[in-house]
């Protein structure tokens, strides 16, 4: 059958990234508590098309994909890159895996346990350039939390408002550095963490632990930072946070980098 992908383009526009957005799939990931953590991805899969190709073999992204069913994990991610480079006879493969985490969390006073979930990413790149190089890895996790606005509770004699907001953390690390790690630094420079599942005691327990603990926004992407410097795991991070302002018809917004990587 004739190969239209394959057929000739004679714009001279080379396209940086073609493939598949937005694939579902079943994936495994390490979890410190129990070893293994099965969930459900989101995923997409790109490489260059040079110029003078019209298209690319989309197909051959999910037949890939299938080469790996049942073990797509993050030490998996440098082979399906390579894989793509190959299959699909490009220099540049890109790959974002983006899934539901859980972890199983205790209310602070009454001790009831629920599932908190946690919207987590690897994201993968290779470029070859005709040479052997590793490829770049990224872990992205995004942290619910509650922050009390500082200003609020120094001028008010009735409370302070408070909000939910989110940390999201990226890294770079040479070392195994789990998802947990990156969760607890999150929710400890946080007003409080969230819960799934509170009591009333509970309730009671992390509004005032909120109100002993005021974040700006500013404060906790510089407390998180910090932590993030002082782990010789980590040879790069970025650390964003967005409260979504209760009394604001805005959010507010952080964000910290290292100029270069360690």
């Amino acid at each position: 059958m004739k190969d239209t992908q394959n057929s000739p383009d004679f714009r001279n526009m080379p396209i940086r990234k073609v493939g598949i957005k937005g694939l579902r799939y079943p994936i495994i990931v390490k979890d410190r508590q129990y070893e293994s953590q099965h969930t459900v991805a989101r995923v997409n899969m790109y490489v260059d098309l040079p110029h003078h190709f019209k298209g690319t073999h989309m197909s051959r992204f999910v037949e890939i994909l299938n080469q790996y069913h049942g073990r797509i994990s993050i030490h998996k991610l440098e082979g399906i890159l390579r894989a793509m480079i190959r299959t699909l006879d490009s220099r540049t493969a890109h790959l974002e895996i983006r899934f539901p985490y859980f972890i199983e969390k205790q209310a602070p006073v009454s001790g009831a346990v629920s599932l908190m979930d946690y919207d987590c990413a690897f994201i993968a790149s290779l470029d070859t350039n005709g040479e052997e190089h590793p490829p770049d890895l990224v872990v992205e996790v995004d942290v619910p939390v509650c922050t009390l606005c500082p200003c609020s509770k120094a001028i008010s004699t009735d409370g302070a408002h408070n909000q939910r907001s989110s940390i999201r953390i990226q890294i770079r690390s040479q070392a195994m550095v789990w998802i947990e790690d990156l969760i607890e630094i999150a929710e400890s420079e946080a007003s409080a963490p969230l819960y799934s599942l509170l009591k009333r005691e509970d309730e009671k327990a992390v509004t005032e632990q909120a109100y002993r603990n005021p974040r700006f926004v500013e404060d906790v992407v510089r407390g998180v930072g910090v932590r993030l410097k002082e782990d010789p795991r980590i040879d790069w991070y970025r650390v964003e946070s967005e409260n979504a302002e209760s009394i604001h018809n805005h959010s507010a917004y952080a964000l910290v980098e290292p100029e270069k990587r360690r």
